[in-house]
């Protein structure tokens, strides 16, 4: 689940999944454009927090929309652990903190806790601009689930995913903004 802007939106998605019950429920809770633009109403980020972050198997917040389901500033990896703790705190079932915008030196640390399997997921941070890569990220834990991967591993997998696709990226036309590399990301299937 993506981008719900309206609180409206969001208590029908919620009505859905209670009445389906999905085995697994990935929610990447778009709150905020890169450009920092808010892209949620205020009664909607209400209803994010009581209707859907409850249903998720694991929601996958980047900073500045960890902020805004927390409350208040993420400033560090200490700040990050507090926040984690607080979403869990709301209802959430596993967390995937995505450390893209929290300047941790050469590094990005993804953090993960589903309440038994704590993780960091560190790469190296590259000097590029990505495009796609929250909602990719969650599409492709949403894949790995379904091939019956355990969340740890899923979101794992996921993140080394996103890595590889952002090495190999392109730059179309003249664009600053590298565009994931998908073909080249993907696992081989063994033969």
């Amino acid at each position: 689940i993506g981008m719900l802007a309206s609180a409206e939106v969001i208590d029908c998605v919620a009505t859905a999944l209670e009445a389906h019950r999905p085995a697994h429920v990935v929610l990447d809770p778009v709150m905020v454009a890169t450009s920092g633009a808010k892209l949620l109403a205020d009664d909607a980020l209400h209803a994010l927090r009581m209707r859907l972050l409850p249903l998720a198997s694991i929601i996958t917040p980047n900073i500045p929309e960890a902020e805004l389901l927390i409350g208040h500033g993420i400033a560090n990896a200490d700040d990050a652990a507090a926040a984690i703790a607080a979403l869990r705190v709301m209802g959430a079932a596993a967390v995937l903190l995505k450390g893209g915008h929290l300047d941790e030196g050469g590094f990005v640390v993804d953090r993960y806790d589903d309440g038994v399997v704590d993780a960091e997921f560190i790469h190296d941070r590259l000097a590029l601009e990505g495009h796609g890569t929250g909602c990719t990220l969650a599409s492709a834990i949403a894949a790995n689930l379904c091939l019956g991967m355990p969340l740890p591993l899923a979101v794992e997998s996921a993140t080394d995913y996103i890595e590889r696709a952002l090495r190999g990226g392109y730059r179309p036309g003249r664009s600053d903004v590298v565009v994931l590399d998908h073909f080249g990301a993907a696992p081989t299937a063994p033969r």
